[in-house]
Formats: C-alpha cells, structure tokens, sequence
C-alpha cells in the first residue's frame, strides 16, 4: 500500500486489519529510529511497542494533516525522549568510561551502567526502504556503526532526535520542526550544535562506512574462526592489527594492542578450565559479527555467552567489542542453546 493510499484512508484506519498494515509499513524504520535514539535493541523494541499502542489509542485523533509515517515518528520520538528522561543515563561503550588498561584478570561486572547493545542487520531487511531523504548526510551503513550510535548518545536528547531527522533520514528542516513541534529557528540551532559535538567526537571529522568484505577478509574471517574455536592463541592474536582494540561490555576494563590482549586471552583460554568454543556467523551495526557460545568440560551443549562484533582493516581485525549477554541472541536469530555433537 503507498503512502499516499494510507493518508486517503486517514479517517477509516478504524479496523485492526487496517491499522496492523500501517503497523507493519513502518514498524522496522520505527524500531531503527528508536535504536538510534536510546542505544539499546531492547529498549527500542520497548519504544517501538509502546509507540504502535499509543498510535492505535490515538487513533482518532489522527487528522491527517501529518503523512502517516510522520505522525508515528511523532509518537517514536515523544517515546524515546520520555524513556530518556526516566533513565537520567545514557548508553555507553567502555572506550568511553576510562583509559585502556594493562592485562589483569576481570573483576566483577560493572551493572550499573548503561552499556550501548548491537543491532542485527537482519532487522534492515523489514525497512522497505532503507535511502535517506535528499537533505541526509549520511548513508543508511555510516548511521548504524557502533561509532556513529555511541557519539550520538553523547549529544541532549532532542539533538539527537534533530540531528536524526536532519542528516540522518534526510528530513527538512520544516518537516523536522514539526514532528518535535518545535520552530525552523530551533531546529538549525539543535541541529549546528549537534554537527560541532559530533565534529569534536570523531578524530577525523566523520563517521564512515566500513566497505563490504572483500575476498580477503572473507578469508581473515575464516581464520579467525578457526583459530578461535581451536583456541589458538598464537593464530588469534597473528589476525590482529598491531593497535587492536578488544572490549568486553559489561567490564569496563578494554584492551589495546597484541601483547595485552595475548596476556588477557592466555588468562580467559587457560587449558585447565577445559572450556571449548563455538561461532556461529551474524551481523551487527553493518559489520561482520558472531554468536559466541561456550561448553564447560564435559558438556553436553553450548551455551550462549556474547554477541562478537568485528571491525575489519585490510586483512587485520581491528576491534572485537564483546557484547555479553545472552538476551541479545533471539534478536539476531540465535537460540541460547546448542546441542554438543561428538566433533564439536
């Protein structure tokens, strides 16, 4: 159905049926835009529902002065600024929290904050359509990197909200005004302050796409499966570019370079715990990611442990962000147990 059927039918969007196709229309940019608002897959699954609720109550009070899909971006973005407003906290990743540390065994989750969650490529599939208006200055790639939704979090949240609108999904600046029921003049202003914290936050000015695999990386990533699941060090750690960076959210402590996070994987694969390894393939933010599962000695399956998320340089890993929770693997497809055959 086009948008333009959708906003004839304003006044007759009254039935179920009517209502869960507009639902479903827009549901996927819907929970793509609350991502990006809060930072986290679970609370923008919470917003996206609370958003279809609200629309579906209100629905009578829609006039159709508004298209459809701006009137539920409404709704999208009045929920996320209210979610905001209750945590009082933003989503973070552990680059942001201190310094890199030498290698010392992990100490105790750090729970009490606010850890930034991957999004699954999978769910890019139920946007319809995925080009950014021509007022955007970013690609749909470039504004789903982990880099670009932690920078953004940093920014007040109707900064965020503006700067999303703006250079993100490509929206005027009148289109912006009146989804944050706000003026043009407001608008600019967010939307400059915005641009100067995001210029501050990036070292080279800007936040890019990473390009798509090539054959050699489809190659590094082989390796790196084998050497993980084989729990080769020595393979791993020849995979890694000389500054890798390697984090592990919920633990603030993250590590930059071979030796420390040789010293780290010689601590977390020492043979006596007779741990083995699994990755099954996924993909996170535009990147190439896995489900990492473990089997204790003398398991009978593999259990669900962390999201891995990968960024690539030539044919080096660059950083493995560690996302440990097993919540997250029904998002991407995953089941959080996997039976144990006889060669695995």
């Amino acid at each position: 159905m086009s948008e333009t059927c959708i906003v004839n039918e304003k006044i007759r969007i009254e039935s179920a049926e009517t209502f869960d196709q507009l639902a479903e229309r827009y549901r996927g940019e819907i929970l793509l835009h609350c991502y990006r608002m809060l930072g986290s897959l679970h609370d923008a699954e919470d917003a996206t529902q609370e958003t279809l609720l609200r629309a579906w109550r209100g629905l009578e009070r829609f006039e159709g002065r508004a298209s459809p899909r701006a009137w539920l971006y409404r709704i999208a973005t009045n929920a996320c600024l209210t979610a905001l407003a209750r945590a009082k906290t933003r989503r973070v990743l552990p680059e942001t929290q201190g310094p890199p540390v030498a290698f010392a065994p992990l100490g105790e989750r750090d729970e009490e904050i606010a850890w930034l969650e991957p999004y699954p490529d999978a769910a890019l599939d139920n946007i319809r359509d995925l080009a950014p208006g021509p007022e955007a200055r970013y690609e749909t790639r470039e504004a789903i990197q982990l880099a670009f939704i932690a920078a953004i979090q940093e920014l007040p949240s109707r900064q965020r909200a503006t700067l999303l609108f703006r250079d993100v999904l490509g929206w005027s600046a009148r289109e912006t005004a009146d989804v944050l029921e706000s003026s043009v003049a407001s608008v600019n202003s967010a939307l400059q302050r915005a641009r100067t914290t995001l210029r501050r936050l990036s070292p080279d000015g800007e936040i890019e796409a990473p390009p798509v695999p090539d054959d050699r990386q489809r190659a590094l990533l082989g390796r790196y499966v084998r050497a993980w699941e084989s729990s080769d060090i020595d393979a791993f750690v020849a995979l890694l570019k000389e500054d890798a960076v390697w984090t592990m959210p919920p633990w603030r402590q993250w590590f930059v370079g071979r030796p420390t996070i040789r010293a780290f994987l010689g601590w977390a694969w020492r043979p006596e715990r007779g741990r083995r390894q699994r990755l099954v393939a996924t993909a996170a933010n535009g990147l190439p990611a896995f489900g990492y599962y473990r089997s204790e000695r003398g398991g009978s399956e593999w259990h669900a442990f962390a999201i891995q998320v990968l960024a690539l340089h030539d044919d080096t890993v660059a950083a493995v962000t560690n996302f440990v929770d097993s919540r997250l693997f029904a998002a991407f497809g995953l089941p959080v147990l996997l039976p144990r055959t006889e060669d695995r």
